[in-house]
């Protein structure tokens, strides 16, 4: 901490050493580095989600107004203005999911897992992508269907709550047993987010590509029809078949041996962990804290 406290003092000195006018003390930068850090961290969050199509949505609806002031075109400032007055409202509505997901974090007791991002995930996934790896060995060579949704950047809440909500880590046996069919849960997709199941049973929306295959199964089309809605990665094992195939960004591999899936996965998943575990906060510190094949399916 000691070093931190010289550091700004220098940056101090030489401000006001080379610009007399600028009267900045040693708090000055802390309250603008927090203030830095804090904004930052709420545009990484809305970038993560689809929520940030929102905000580039108010910062049209922002120009709209600034714009009808200058031209002073009075009925479009006036029904701009109405929208303003709800516009608290409106965003703690569409932002509820960021905003509560900030709130857990900072009752969690940790302050630090409010600015940095949880380490142990990288773990997690990688534990994950094995287990899953193994399980879908066996049930590709019992030809059980499955379904499983990694979330990525794009959060999937809306999707948990179509099935059961569950917290645990993922296992081969658990995996199986939920894909077992005649398990109250097989029907419906497994989503993973940060490693761990957050959700069983949840239903998919259909891929809207009128050009699929016509041997692709429902289980297939909802995978697809999730990997086009969000940036989700789709695992899926055929009943028919037994083939495992995979879904990103609306593309389908299909017939993929265990080995790669595995490969798969990991440079998907594990490469996303890696740069988003780079970036290290300001404020973490101060607490002591290839581009992918596709075919078109």
């Amino acid at each position: 901490m000691g070093a931190v406290t010289e550091l700004f003092s220098g940056v101090q000195v030489f401000l006001q050493s080379n610009f007399p006018l600028l009267q900045i003390q040693l708090t000055d930068i802390l309250d603008i580095a927090i203030l830095s850090l804090v904004i930052y961290k709420l545009l990484w969050m809305l970038r993560k989600t689809n929520s940030g199509r929102v905000m580039w949505g108010l910062l049209i609806l922002a120009a709209a107004m600034a714009l009808s002031y200058y031209l002073q075109l009075t009925a479009t400032s006036f029904l701009l203005d109405g929208v303003v007055q709800w516009g608290i409202v409106v965003m703690v509505v569409l932002f509820q999911p960021e905003i509560r997901r900030f709130l857990e974090r900072m009752g969690s007791g940790s302050l630090k897992l409010v600015f940095a991002s949880n380490k142990e995930a990288g773990q997690d996934m990688e534990t994950a992508i094995t287990q899953t790896t193994e399980a879908y060995t066996d049930l590709s060579r019992d030809k059980v269907g499955a379904l499983m949704v990694f979330e990525r950047q794009n959060l999937l809440d809306d999707v948990i709550k179509t099935g059961t909500a569950l917290d645990c880590a993922v296992s081969s046996e658990l995996l199986k047993n939920i894909f077992w069919n005649k398990a109250p849960l097989h029907d419906g997709a497994v989503i993973l987010r940060d490693g761990r199941i957050v959700g069983a049973g949840c239903m998919l929306p259909l891929s809207g590509n009128v050009n699929l295959s016509r041997d692709l199964g429902m289980r297939h089309r909802a995978g697809i029809g999730m990997s086009e809605h969000s940036d989700a990665v789709v695992a899926i094992v055929s009943e028919e078949t037994g083939s495992i195939s995979v879904a990103v960004g609306g593309m389908l591999k299909r017939h993929l041996a265990p080995e790669t899936l595995e490969r798969l996965l990991r440079n998907e998943l594990l490469n996303d962990k890696e740069e988003k575990n780079s970036q290290i906060p300001l404020l973490g510190l101060l607490l002591g804290g290839g581009r992918k094949e596709e075919d078109q399916p």
